[in-house]
């Protein structure tokens, strides 16, 4: 068996980043740069007003002093004209600054109507005006390529006059799940049999990674119908199949796919759960083998298939971040696996987290894994601890999960 570590540094070795695509600027959320975004104008194009209020010559703010009003200037509406000593123009938040003002003073701080203005108060030179170019200034650097675009991306892109973007193409991942006790929800089951929960909580992760799933149809625990189920998968990035990895009589994915030049990188991970994990690559198409029980493939699949979809989409791929919570129930010395524990979360009183672990830690009760807030992670060989002791943990929901 070999560490969680080194499994996924195996892993990410052997893909690359899929090729760029062009696509609106409306379709970039969650989206990867292949190419940066780079500014097509200047931000803003002229001094502009940050408040409303006049524009004027700073050193004709005088308290008590009259100014001539001789017009207004509303946003995208531009004053025509310059402002000598003695004037002032009415501007608005957004308003270009009209040439031969330095200033706007805030029209709370006067007194004014459509002619006069007596200000209140003094106002240094540049107060209240953004500058030409104070955001970014054209040809300006918006967003680096591998940037993951967040909403706030999308809005500087735009502000930008980026209307289109170049970005790594969304991974395709063909899922095939395996087994003769397999049957699609809504179908008839087989005695002794159960409903395929596995293809479609993969799918779900795999979009919520920023990949693209083809579910391919149920393969029986026949080598030659895996071996025709995977056939056509010349436009697939990474192939993720889910059972028959192990070394039981019924465990043919290797043997199936073998027919197609499988060829295993490595196979059991020091884990749990989730040991039975396999990886490899048919020709140039990465192959990742999840364990059968969906609580197994799920939490291999947050270990090891996003970052393989993360390093697929342009990303360099890494584990999933940890964070600290103080566990309120003693825990058992740990054998030589990595530990993955269902666990529940609270708020301490200060803030913190305090997590607490299922009794049951069946690898099949998905149940129990849907009302899980966490995994509480315990290395190998970890002591036993008592009550209050510090864990690590992965909080679920930060990870799609």
């Amino acid at each position: 068996m070999i560490s969680i570590d080194e499994a996924r540094t195996r892993i990410l070795a052997r893909l690359t980043p899929t090729g760029a695509e062009i696509v609106p600027l409306s379709s970039g959320l969650g989206r990867v740069l292949f190419a940066p975004a780079i500014a097509r104008l200047t931000y803003p194009a002229a001094n502009i007003s940050a408040m409303d209020g006049f524009a004027l010559d700073a050193a004709d703010a005088v308290p008590g002093t009259s100014l001539t009003v001789i017009g207004s200037a509303p946003a995208g509406r531009p004053f025509e004209g310059r402002i000598s000593s003695g004037q002032a123009v009415r501007v608005f938040t957004g308003s270009v600054i009209p040439d031969g003002a330095d200033a706007v003073l805030i029209q709370e701080n006067a007194d004014f109507d459509e002619i006069r203005l007596i200000p209140h108060t003094t106002i240094a030179r540049g107060k209240n005006i953004r500058s030409a170019g104070l955001d970014f200034r054209a040809g300006d650097n918006l967003l680096s390529s591998g940037t993951r675009l967040s909403a706030r991306d999308v809005g500087l892109a735009a502000a930008g006059n980026c209307p289109w973007l170049s970005v790594y193409r969304r991974p395709i991942v063909a899922l095939l799940a395996t087994g003769d006790e397999v049957a699609m929800p809504g179908e008839p089951i087989p005695a002794g049999g159960l409903t395929n929960s596995n293809t479609f909580a993969l799918a779900a992760f795999i979009r919520t990674c920023g990949g693209l799933p083809i579910i391919l149809p149920t393969a029986r625990d026949d080598r030659v119908v895996i071996a025709q189920a995977v056939e056509s998968l010349s436009h697939a990035d990474l192939l993720v199949t889910t059972g028959g990895a192990s070394v039981g009589a019924h465990d043919l994915v290797q043997e199936g796919l073998g027919m197609h030049g499988l060829a295993v990188d490595f196979w059991k991970i020091a884990m749990r759960p989730g040991k039975p994990l396999m990886f490899g690559a048919m020709g140039t198409l990465p192959v990742l083998g999840l364990p059968g029980n969906p609580v197994s493939a799920l939490v291999c699949a947050l270990l090891f298939l996003k970052p393989a979809i993360e390093r697929l989409s342009g990303l360099p791929g890494a584990a999933p971040q940890s964070e600290f919570a103080r566990c309120t129930v003693a825990l058992p010395e740990n054998d030589r696996r990595n530990d993955h524990l269902r666990a529940s979360l609270v708020r301490d009183p200060d803030g913190g987290w305090q997590i607490t672990p299922f009794a049951q830690q069946d690898s099949a009760m998905l149940r129990r894994f849907a009302e899980a807030d966490a995994l509480l992670l315990r290395p190998p060989g970890a002591s036993a601890t008592p009550p209050g002791t510090m864990v690590q943990m992965i909080r679920l929901a930060d990870h799609g999960l």
